[in-house]
């Protein structure tokens, strides 16, 4: 589904990825760990083509997509979730879904009841403006956002990052349902606990560079790596 080879990313002069290469099989959820500015924000834009890397490839479902304008990337079936949500603080709930709205590759075919029904309190928060929201109900919306243009893949950002532990395990539920239906996931995460119970591969990556790969379990019996990789 995804594959990267030897990308480098850079703000301005800013080295900030270097030589990052992953790959991602269809159906299966990825997570990508690492601590806070060791450049997992940066991978997912660099893939989606909001910061094209300067070296390296990116290939998705077997096509070379290298610098593609993100509503390029949108088309071919990728969704992306930010960390920083970026909701629209003055549509209401359901607006914010029905602007997303559009047929996609995915094989699910989602629209505002299928996301109610993975979310059920955005169904009680529908005609609540987005800046009025809770940070674990706009967590909700930008994921509900995205499933909306029915994507086969997406890439996920810091999903628990600010929220209550209790919506931290609805999370998990949620990526393990998607997983169910057969969407591919790239997670980026620094909560290898969370991570445990549904991602089939991990990467590490840490100042910018990916310093392990392979199953959660192999990760978590290498204490060196997740010492050295500040996991």
């Amino acid at each position: 589904m995804l594959e990267l080879q030897d990308i480098h990313t850079f703000y301005g002069l800013s080295h900030i990825l270097f030589s990052v290469s992953l790959k991602v099989e269809e159906g299966k959820v990825v997570c990508l760990l690492g601590r806070n500015g060791a450049g997992k924000t940066t991978t997912l834009k660099s893939i989606l083509g909001l910061t094209p890397p300067k070296e390296g490839r990116v290939w998705f479902k077997g096509e070379e997509v290298t610098g593609k304008e993100p509503y390029v990337m949108v088309r071919k079936g990728m969704g992306y979730v930010p960390d920083d949500r970026r909701i629209f603080a003055d549509l209401t709930v359901g607006e914010n879904l029905e602007i997303a709205a559009r047929r996609g590759p995915g094989r699910h075919s989602w629209d505002k009841g299928e996301v109610y029904e993975l979310f059920p309190p955005l169904a009680r928060l529908e005609h609540r403006r987005g800046g009025f929201l809770s940070g674990g109900e706009q967590k909700m919306l930008a994921i509900g956002r995205a499933l909306m243009g029915n994507p086969d893949f997406l890439l996920l950002d810091e999903p628990t990052e600010g929220i209550a532990p209790v919506l931290v395990k609805a999370f998990g539920q949620t990526i393990e349902r998607l997983k169910d239906i057969g969407l591919t996931v790239l997670l980026a995460e620094q909560n290898i606990k969370f991570t445990m119970r549904f991602s089939d591969l991990g990467y590490i990556i840490d100042n910018g560079r990916i310093c392990f790969h392979g199953t959660l379990k192999d990760l978590m019996e290498n204490e060196d790596v997740r010492r050295t990789c500040g996991i």
